[in-house]
């Protein structure tokens, strides 16, 4: 497992926030604090709770919400589902499969987060045939 700690801003409903997010390549999720999750955007049930494992073997913990938001890093805007997890130790996690669907990667060396900019980019297809 490794980590990258990065001032992120988290950007919801209700509000914004910078905050030092940790990007830990061993955490499944992105995951957030209730206390941050409620200042920032409208929290929604989980269809079904998830069972998450925690640093300490052996221990997990439920979580049943979660909120959706958007965050910013190095001057890109990046938007994903954050399971709220009691109890967490940190204020906001991005999680291994946030990571995999914006497609970062994580350079230990420099202790940085290296972004695509090309997945930040909204690509529209033009289908033959159909009206515009």
């Amino acid at each position: 497992m490794t980590i990258i700690e990065k001032e992120i801003e988290l950007v919801g409903s209700k509000g914004r926030e910078k905050l030092l997010g940790l990007f830990d390549s061993g955490s499944t999720y992105s995951c957030i604090r209730s206390e941050v999750a409620e200042r920032l955007g409208m929290i929604d049930n989980l269809p079904e709770p998830i069972e998450l494992g925690t640093a300490r073997e052996g221990e997990s913990v439920k979580a049943t919400e979660a909120v959706r938001l958007d965050f910013h890093l190095n001057g890109y805007r990046f938007s994903d589902e954050f399971i709220i997890v009691p109890r967490l130790s940190e204020d906001v996690i991005i999680g291994a499969s946030t990571m995999q669907k914006w497609r970062f990667k994580l350079d230990f060396e420099k202790e940085d987060v290296i972004i695509d900019p090309r997945v930040t980019k909204l690509r529209l297809l033009t289908i033959e045939g159909a009206s515009e």
